[in-house]
């Protein structure tokens, strides 16, 4: 039987990653990342681009983005449009389901 190992690093907010290791971890331009930077999709620490230190959740969050531009063609706007609706539909289900949960 033919068995892989897969091993990895849990990201959460505790965890920050620098431009270049989101950037890495995304398999994209340092480029591209200042540009979802530009457009409100992801908000570093720091003032200096050099220091960026970037939550570990946003990598998800630069992940969805590049699904969204390379899988459906939407521009950078658009990604930043439907993050935020996306974040909306996460707040609402979590909303809903307190209400199911406390029989409101």
């Amino acid at each position: 039987m033919n068995q892989k190992t897969l091993t990895g690093i849990l990201l959460d907010e505790g965890i920050d990653l620098s431009l270049n290791d989101l950037s890495r971890a995304c398999s994209s331009s340092i480029e591209w990342v200042i540009e979802l930077v530009e457009e409100g999709v992801l908000e570093p620490i720091g003032h200096e681009q050099a220091g960026w230190r970037f939550p570990g959740t946003s990598l998800q969050k630069a992940r969805v983005a590049l699904r969204l531009q390379q899988d459906l063609g939407i521009n950078l706007a658009g990604v930043a449009l439907a993050l935020d609706m996306l974040d909306e539909i996460d707040t609402l289900r979590a909303r809903l389901c307190w209400f199911e949960i406390n029989d409101i």
